[in-house]
């Protein structure tokens, strides 16, 4: 991911992590020796922490990345004094594409989160099977076990929602996108049910951009504005796995008055809830 600074000078592109590399080998290699200190086989250590002996072989050759389940377990049952649970957040973030971790780890903590969606509903509001349905219409195909992995990462992403205190989430979400059917009008169905019942927490506010405005401050593309819990504002935008976060003021200021425009010409949130429950009667 690039930082653009005050200057919006050019920062290097760092190229995605190759699989099987960085912490989760290195989280592998620990659990290995681990595993060998206390005396167990791959398929007792599995039975005491509830997982098969070949989900342990994968985690401990840097295959799959564990989930924070097995990590609190494993370090209880090999007696680890905490060695493995200190590794647990860097390998949360493991579980994101390269080009968006920066951002998940600022998302997970934000204070408060101003999304504009464009192409698709907003992966903090994706039931699994709308999601499922994305990751397999992607070109390179990607293998049954990245799309299981990427499904899981962004349903765990949205904890946001439930989490003390609540942070305050915005979204401006394009007519189009709550159409567009991916994954079959079925999966539309249930995607449409729980942007609404997502709506309907006091901390969320969902808005749809008509399609037939004649005006419109974003046509640049999708964004999200993060607040940190310091007082930061940051602004993250991606395309075609690209990625970029502005720190600068006046990219970042930009991007407010863009956000603060379209709030004001997309329909109000009671005006789309209405809009999205008239969607749901036309299926």
């Amino acid at each position: 991911m690039t930082t653009q600074n005050e200057t919006d000078a050019d920062a290097e592109q760092r190229p995605d992590d190759e699989p099987g590399s960085g912490v989760v080998v290195a989280f592998g290699r620990q659990l290995k020796l681990l595993r060998g200190r206390a005396g167990l086989d791959r398929t007792e250590f599995g039975k005491r922490v509830g997982y098969a002996a070949q989900s342990v072989a994968s985690f401990e050759q840097g295959r799959r990345i564990p989930q924070p389940v097995f990590i609190d377990r494993a370090d209880d049952v090999l007696d680890a004094g905490g060695v493995l649970k200190a590794l647990k957040e860097e390998v949360a973030r493991a579980q994101y594409p390269a080009f968006f971790r920066d951002a998940a780890r600022l998302e997970a903590k934000a204070a408060a989160l101003n999304v504009y969606a464009v192409y698709a509903i907003p992966g903090l509001l994706q039931t699994a099977e709308y999601a499922r349905a994305g990751f397999e219409m992607e070109r390179p195909l990607l293998n049954d076990q990245v799309i299981e992995q990427g499904v899981s990462a962004r349903l765990a992403r949205q904890e946001i929602h439930d989490r003390r205190p609540a942070p305050l989430l915005s979204f401006v979400v394009e007519e189009a996108a709550m159409r567009r059917p991916i994954g079959g009008p079925a999966a539309l169905y249930c995607q449409l049910e729980q942007v609404l019942l997502i709506s309907h927490k006091r901390n969320v506010e969902i808005q749809v951009m008509p399609t037939d405005r004649e005006d419109h401050a974003a046509l640049g593309g999708p964004f999200t504005l993060i607040d940190t819990a310091k007082g930061q504002r940051i602004a993250y935008a991606e395309v075609q796995g690209d990625s970029l976060l502005y720190t600068g003021q006046a990219k970042v200021r930009e991007l407010e008055a863009r956000y603060g425009i379209i709030r004001s010409q997309a329909l109000t949130p009671r005006e789309s809830s209405e809009f999205i429950e008239k969607l749901l009667g036309e299926r």
